[in-house]
């Protein structure tokens, strides 16, 4: 039986834990195994832009982050199983890629 693998991407921590959670009880109720969720590390971009839009003044700065956090986790490949996945309601805010191998 072969595997996939399913690489999950979001910037809201709480509702990629959900996503996977679901993944792990649906594959838990069928008794296949699952490895993972393995937490990759997190992309962390980082801007920062002056206060002062003219540039008169001191300088002061405002420094923004976006954190984009990712999740692996490997399923078997069961047909039924991947259906299953597929039908998951999942949130705009998490990006899911799957890959069969």
């Amino acid at each position: 039986m072969s595997k996939a693998r399913i690489k999950l991407e979001s910037q809201n921590v709480q509702d990629l834990d959900e996503v996977c959670g679901q993944i792990k009880d649906i594959s838990g109720k069928a008794g296949l195994s699952l490895k993972g969720p393995v937490p990759l590390p997190t992309k962390k971009l980082r801007i920062s832009t002056r206060k002062t839009p003219c540039g008169d003044g001191t300088d002061t700065y405002e420094k923004w982050e976006l954190r984009i956090h990712k999740r692996l986790i490997e399923v078997q490949a069961d047909d039924r199983i991947l259906r299953d996945i597929m039908r998951i309601k999942i949130p705009s805010s998490v990006n899911v890629e799957m890959t069969l191998g």
